[in-house]
């Protein structure tokens, strides 16, 4: 269980914290409260997504508890490898790298949750609304106003 589900969990818990640290205890609580409820698990959706479901709501408990804004620094991993080809071609992608870290942690933790359960992780909008424990039509507004908000804030960039 851990070793097929924790990589998954551990970038989702990372994207949506921001810390690696943070991120780890948040999967392994996850996964331990997975484990004393696994009686309580109803074959009515996946696995998986029951997993991230938990650990998509310790990530977001995590959040409601810190007094700082969260930074996220993993959005540099998103960058392809090509695009360090020259000094100024890796000065442009780390100050675009630095202004979509800004625009991510300025969104809602929930759109930014969705967002990255979708572009990161591609899970589509029925999971989504099942780990969030929302409806899809709300998933979507999430996605849209989430979209919105990172397309205005990287508009200088286009």
């Amino acid at each position: 269980m851990v070793r097929r589900h924790s990589r998954p969990l551990l970038a989702m818990a990372f994207h949506t914290l921001g810390n690696a640290q943070d991120a780890e205890d948040a999967v392994q609580d996850a996964f331990i409260s997975a484990w004393r409820r696994l009686p309580e698990f109803r074959h009515a959706s996946a696995f998986s997504t029951w997993m991230y479901r938990i650990t998509a709501n310790r990530c977001l408990n995590s959040l409601r508890h810190r007094p700082a804004p969260v930074p996220l620094d993993s959005v540099a991993a998103l960058a392809a490898p090509g695009m360090r080809s020259s000094p100024v071609r890796s000065a442009e992608q780390d100050a675009l790298t630095d202004a979509l870290v800004h625009a991510l942690g300025a969104l809602e933790p929930q759109q930014r949750l969705c967002w990255t359960l979708r572009e990161l992780h591609g899970l589509s909008y029925a999971q989504i609304a099942q780990v969030t424990g929302t409806t899809e039509q709300t998933v979507r507004g999430r996605l849209f106003r989430a979209r919105r908000s990172l397309k205005e804030a990287l508009s200088s960039w286009r």
